[in-house]
C-alpha cells in the first residue's frame, strides 16, 4: 500500500507522525509525507529512514499578516491548497492507496483529494483542534472550528484518537469507526536505571512552547527553589519562544535550550530526575489530552508532575507514576520540593512508570494497532 500523509509542520520534530510513518514503512508500505515548511528553513525533498518527505513552502512570508485571524486562516487554506495540488502531481507519478491527515488543519486537503481520486481517508486527530484554538484565541474561533470539524469528519472513512476521552468526544458526534492510538514511545530498557547523580535535582520540559503549558509559572516557581536545575526546550511561535528565553535567562538555575531534535528527548529524559507537564484544567483540550511528556517519562522510568482534573492526572494517580497537583504555583512548588527531598519516592514512582510502559504504554503495542487499522482498509 502506498500511503500519503499530510502534516502542517515541517516534519522535523513530530514524533507521532514519524512513529506512525516508520511503523508502516517497516511493515512494507510506502509512505510519503507532505509537510508545511512555513518558515522555509528545511530541505524541499528528502528520504528519512525510508519515509519520503516533500515540503510545501507557501508564498506568504512567515510574519505576513499572521497577527490577524483572517490572514492566518487564509495562510492555512493556501498551504492546504498547495499541498493538495502537489499530492495530485505525485499521484500521477505513482498512485496513492490511502490518505492519512494529521490533525484538523490538514483535513481539507485530504477531503479534496478523496473527492478527486476516491481514496480512503484517515483523520488522525492529535487533539481537539477547536478546544485547542479556544485556549489561544477568542472563544468564537473555537466554536466555529468545532462546528466545522463535526461537519468535515463526516467526509472521512476512519478516525484515530489519541486518548479514550477523545474517542468518547468523537463518538458523541459521529458514527465513524474510531481507533485509539496513543503517543506512546518505544521501550528503551526493561530494567530500571537511575539518573546520573549531577548534584542537583533536575526537572525537564521539552515540548510545545505556548501559554497553555504553564511554563511561565514553572519558571517563577523554580527560580526560588535551591538545589533544583530546570531545563526547558521545544518549539513554538517565535515571539513567545523569545519571551520565554528571556525569562529563563534571568534565572540562574534554568537552562533554555530552544529546539531539541526529537531523537534527543528520550536521552535527556533519562538523565533528568523528573518530567513536567502542567496544563490548565479549565481548557477542555487539556482535560482530555495525554501528553508526549508522560509517555517519555514512563519509558525512561522517571516520575512526572502534572495537573489534577485532567486525564493525564488521572492516569498518573491510577498508575502511581508521579504527582498530580492542583493548578497553582504553591502546589507546584510543594511537589518539586517533595521530589527533590525524597530520592526513594522518585525511584518508587520511576519504577512504577517503567512498569506501566512495559505492560501498557509503549509504541510496540500502539504500532500494532495502527497496522491492524491499515489492514482493515480496502483501497
Amino acid at each position: 500500500m502506498k500511503v500519503l500523509m499530510f502534516v502542517s509542520n515541517p516534519f522535523t520534530n513530530d514524533p507521532r507522525v514519524y512513529n506512525e510513518a516508520r511503523s508502516l514503512v517497516q511493515a512494507g508500505h510506502q509512505v510519503t509525507v507532505i509537510a508545511w515548511d512555513r518558515y522555509k528553513q528545511n530541505l524541499e525533498r528528502q528520504m528519512w529512514d525510508g519515509i519520503e518527505v516533500v515540503r510545501v513552502k507557501t508564498w506568504l512570508s512567515p510574519g505576513h499578516g499572521l497577527g490577524s485571524l483572517p490572514w492566518h486562516g487564509f495562510h492555512l487554506l493556501l498551504w492546504q491548497w498547495q499541498a493538495y495540488r502537489l499530492a495530485l502531481a505525485l499521484h500521477k507519478e505513482s498512485a496513492f492507496s490511502v490518505v492519512h491527515c494529521h490533525d484538523f488543519d490538514t483535513l481539507l486537503a485530504g477531503i479534496w483529494l478523496k473527492r478527486k481520486l476516491d481514496l480512503p481517508l484517515i483523520y488522525d486527530a492529535h487533539e481537539s483542534y477547536g478546544y485547542m484554538a479556544a485556549a489561544l484565541a477568542p472563544g468564537w474561533v473555537g466554536d466555529m472550528l468545532l462546528r466545522l470539524e463535526r461537519w468535515l469528519i463526516t467526509k472521512t472513512d476512519r478516525i484515530i484518537a489519541v486518548t479514550e476521552p477523545q474517542k468518547g468526544y468523537f463518538g458523541g458526534i459521529t458514527d465513524k469507526s474510531i481507533s485509539v492510538i496513543m503517543n506512546c514511545k518505544a521501550l528503551q530498557s526493561l530494567e530500571y536505571q537511575p539518573p546520573e547523580d549531577g548534584g542537583k535535582f533536575t526537572l525537564l520540559y521539552v515540548g510545545i512552547l505556548d501559554k497553555t503549558r504553564a511554563l511561565s509559572q514553572l519558571i517563577h516557581v523554580v527560580k526560588e527553589i535551591p538545589g533544583v536545575h530546570c531545563v526547558i526546550g521545544g518549539i513554538g511561535q517565535p515571539g513567545y519562544v523569545e519571551a520565554l528565553r528571556g525569562e529563563c535567562d534571568r534565572s540562574s538555575n534554568i537552562t533554555f535550550l530552544g529546539t531539541v531534535p526529537f531523537d534527543q528527548v528520550i536521552p535527556m529524559t533519562r538523565k533528568a530526575d523528573c518530567s513536567f507537564l502542567m496544563v490548565n484544567p479549565r481548557h477542555p483540550n487539556s482535560r482530555i489530552a495525554f501528553g508526549n511528556k508522560q509517555f517519555e517519562a514512563m519509558v525512561c522510568g522517571r516520575p512526572i508532575i502534572c495537573t489534577k482534573g485532567t486525564y493525564s492526572g488521572e492516569v498518573t494517580e491510577r498508575e502511581r507514576v508521579g504527582l498530580a497537583v492542583e493548578y497553582t504555583a504553591e502546589a507546584l512548588r510543594q511537589a518539586i520540593i517533595k521530589l527533590r527531598d525524597d530520592p526513594a519516592l522518585r525511584e518508587r514512582l520511576g519504577r512504577n512508570a517503567l512498569r506501566a510502559a512495559i505492560t501498557k504504554y509503549n509504541w510496540q503495542r500502539e504500532g500494532k494497532k495502527l497496522l491492524e487499522l491499515y489492514r482493515s482498509i480496502k483501497p
